[in-house]
């Protein structure tokens, strides 16, 4: 018999696929669809293992889920403009357009040995213009909505990449892609106002298909507070009277969520932008409560962005105000509480959100240019929609300048336009959208990418939306994910889309640790190239092992095992030499449908590491049988198939079964056959499986670990090593932890 040889079936496979087996159409009779979502990958560089992570595991539910009946849309495309892209570009001296196109090109070749069913024929691409036209489009009418605004503001000021940022790309006050201590800057910009749509972001969560840290992690940073404003009188205001704001400086706002600590205030805390800030020492506040003279402060802890960029200093019922107390020697006064009639009678009643507006200007070159123009006669205008899409220039001189402005503000030819308002002299805005704007609807274009009138018809849409199931990244939780969540809920408002949420489930998947423990990123140079992995193992091995490293819904970081990749390749091995066994025989045994019910309850749950222990737990049964019945061979392969799709389908033609296995019906169980008497035991040690065995079942702990213990190949695992613990899981699991 030939060996397995994997580089000879996956190239053959994929070459007969091709780009076009998976192109998905909008009806399919007799056929659900299902819209099946990953967050499209950035061009930066070539695709490391944590991108497979991404990409071949969900492919199983694809698969599966096409066995079963369902029309399933499995899309991709690229993020390619962008603060990483650029980088990289820059680092290598290159043209940020002939770097990114040159990765897209080599990632498409990677994709494809990835196996994964992409429909490719609906690829898009955000630096297209026929893409960022319809980003120009959609910005247009938040705009003309009033949702998006110019305002100078302080801003996060990235020294190293040279743009401001928005608050969620802030990470411990540095920048999230480049690590860089943040600078605070005044400087106008473009907004959009997510804060409009705070209360709804929050309320909605409630009814979203989505797990709990999600949901937390989106209050959290919405940050809803219920509280009061009070105003403190300012002793001798009067001072600035000359300056002609006396009406500004008679009074000192403050937010608290404890308005009824107001007996216990000693000192008003201001923020160090604060309009007073600058006269703080000279001044003083009465209390309204009680009329007491109390200090003012400037304090960094005190903010301006949230609340008033004012606070009451309780420092006997607060932390912070308590430190900042003692160490400027202020009085802790312990009082009674207020009494709700007394709060009432000083305060108004007010809601605030720690949510900002979202920043959307960036001063780099590759990005959607703003289709605004400025005139000094008319101000703002919108680029009129025939004149779309306001194509990037192709530039030479593409490096950031550091001074506030784009690249693009030198390029005088491209700046310098008619005013579409009054035919006058006008500019061009010249910096460009944040890259967070582009993916904020590409799974609306997913679903139409053709098209050239409209950036979806409204058909093609309600045929996919809301999406069935969204997998991504945890760091995009309170970006990407919040971000899109308004965008949609805009548009829904404008009229463009039915539904107020864009996704019908979404999870959070976890992530793939490089060898040096940390999150396998090129950012931290550790990642693993997939395409060296693929030559030695295969993608069907590789795809295997990602896909058991541990449950695909939970957000745990798994490391890259080169132990256990070797395992995976083993268990292919040894079904790819099962064929011999085919032969004449009994089919249909109990162990066979708990396996197809197992794998089929896995599968659902994106339990894909147990679903694969069952398949081993088959194998090793048909390992031991001196002939396995040609139906039940066919059937372990259909279950094979999602997870390994270059060998299932080898197999499947090898063997001369009908048509292609991805093609063939999902196998059915028979409920009263799962129902037995025995039951089969999986026998891990350290996290991975090494055994199985037989039992009645509610077999006893004692009973299942002697009955481990003396398996040969368990035995041979544990000879030399010392157990440091058991669990046992009652008829389904016997595991060992040893050193």
């Amino acid at each position: 018999m030939k060996s397995y040889n994997h580089s000879a079936i996956e190239k053959k496979w994929q070459k007969k696929w091709g780009k076009n087996s998976y192109k998905t159409p909008d009806v399919k009779k007799g056929a659900e669809n299902f819209y099946l979502l990953t967050e499209f990958p950035y061009p930066s560089g070539n695709l490391h293992v944590g991108h497979w992570y991404a990409f071949a595991v969900p492919d199983i539910l694809a698969r599966y889920l096409r066995m079963n009946g369902k029309n399933v849309l499995y899309p991709i495309g690229f993020d390619a403009f962008g603060l990483p892209a650029e980088n990289a570009a820059l680092q290598r001296g290159l043209n940020p357009r002939i770097w990114t196109y040159g990765n897209i090109a080599s990632m498409r070749k990677q994709f494809a040995s990835m196996g994964a069913s992409f429909d490719w024929s609906r690829e898009v691409v955000t630096a297209d213009p026929a893409y960022y036209q319809w980003t120009q489009w959609l910005f247009l009418k938040l705009y003309e909505r009033g949702l998006v605004y110019r305002k100078k503001t302080n801003v996060n000021w990235c020294p190293k990449d040279k743009t401001v940022l928005a608050n969620e790309q802030v990470k411990d006050e540095k920048c999230e892609r480049c690590g860089t201590e943040v600078e605070q800057r005044k400087m106008e910009q473009w907004n959009i106002k997510i804060t409009d749509y705070a209360e709804r972001l929050l309320t909605d969560l409630d009814a979203l298909d989505c797990p709990e840290e999600i949901k937390t992690a989106q209050r959290n940073w919405i940050g809803k507070s219920t509280g009061a404003e009070i105003k403190f009188e300012i002793k001798g205001a009067s001072f600035n009277k000359t300056q002609g704001t006396a009406d500004v400086l008679s009074e000192i706002v403050v937010f608290t969520t404890r308005p009824d600590t107001l007996f216990g205030v000693s000192f008003i805390a201001l923020a160090p932008s604060h309009p007073l800030a600058k006269e703080a020492r000279n001044l003083c506040a009465i209390n309204p409560a009680n009329n007491e003279e109390v200090p003012v402060f400037v304090a960094d802890y005190v903010v301006d962005d949230y609340g008033t960029g004012a606070v009451m200093g309780v420092p006997a019922h607060d932390e912070r105000d308590r430190e900042f107390a003692l160490k400027n020697n202020i009085p802790i006064k312990n009082t009674d509480f207020a009494s709700t009639e007394v709060v009432e009678k000083f305060s108004t009643k007010k809601t605030q959100y720690k949510l900002h507006d979202w920043v959307v200007s960036r001063q780099r070159y590759w990005g959607v240019p703003i289709p605004l123009i400025k005139c000094e006669r008319c101000g703002w205008n919108a680029v009129p929609e025939k004149d779309l899409p306001v194509k990037l220039p192709d530039i030479k001189d593409y490096v950031p300048t550091g001074d506030g402005k784009s690249p693009l503000a030198k390029v005088r030819k491209w700046v310098e336009v008619k005013c579409p308002k009054c035919g006058g002299s006008a500019e061009r805005e010249t910096d460009t959208l944040d890259t967070f704007v582009d993916s904020s609807w590409y799974f609306l274009r997913y679903t139409d990418p053709k098209n050239k009138k409209e950036f979806a018809a409204r058909k093609k849409m309600s045929a996919w939306l809301p999406v069935d199931f969204y997998s991504g990244g945890a760091e995009h939780t309170t970006m990407h994910l919040l971000y899109s969540r308004f965008w949609h809920k805009a548009l829904f408002d404008i009229g463009l889309v039915a539904d107020k949420e864009p996704y019908a489930h979404r999870i959070n998947r976890g992530f793939i640790l490089g060898t040096d423990g940390q999150k396998m990123s090129k950012s931290h140079g550790n990642v693993i190239d997939p395409d060296e992995e693929v030559k030695q193992v295969g993608a069907d091995t590789v795809r295997m092992y990602l896909a058991f490293i541990g449950p695909y819904n939970e957000t745990g970081s798994y490391p890259w095992d080169k132990g256990g990749i070797a395992g995976i390749r083993r268990f292919l091995e040894r079904v790819w030499r099962l064929q011999e066994k085919i032969g004449k025989c009994e089919a249909g045994s109990a162990l066979l449908h708990q396996t197809i019910k197992k794998v089929s309850e896995d599968i659902t749950a994106l339990k894909f590491n147990t679903a694969i222990s069952a398949l081993m737990v088959l194998s090793k049964a048909f390992e031991n049988e001196e002939t396995i019945a040609r139906e039940d061979f066919g059937i372990f392969l259909r279950m094979l198939a999602p997870f390994a799709p270059h060998l299932a389908e080898e197999l499947w033609h090898e063997n001369k079964y009908n048509g292609s296995v991805h093609k063939a019906p999902w196998p059915a169980y028979i409920e009263a056959t799962t129902q037995t008497e025995s039951v089969t035991i999986v026998v891990q040690i350290n996290g991975k499986m090494r055994g199985a065995f037989s039992a009645a079942r509610g077999v006893s702990e004692a009973d299942a670990f002697a009955r481990a213990a003396g398996l040969p190949e368990v035995a041979r695992w544990l000879s030399q090593k010392q157990i440091q613990k058991r669990f046992f899981v009652k008829d389904k699991l016997v595991s060992f932890v040893a050193s």
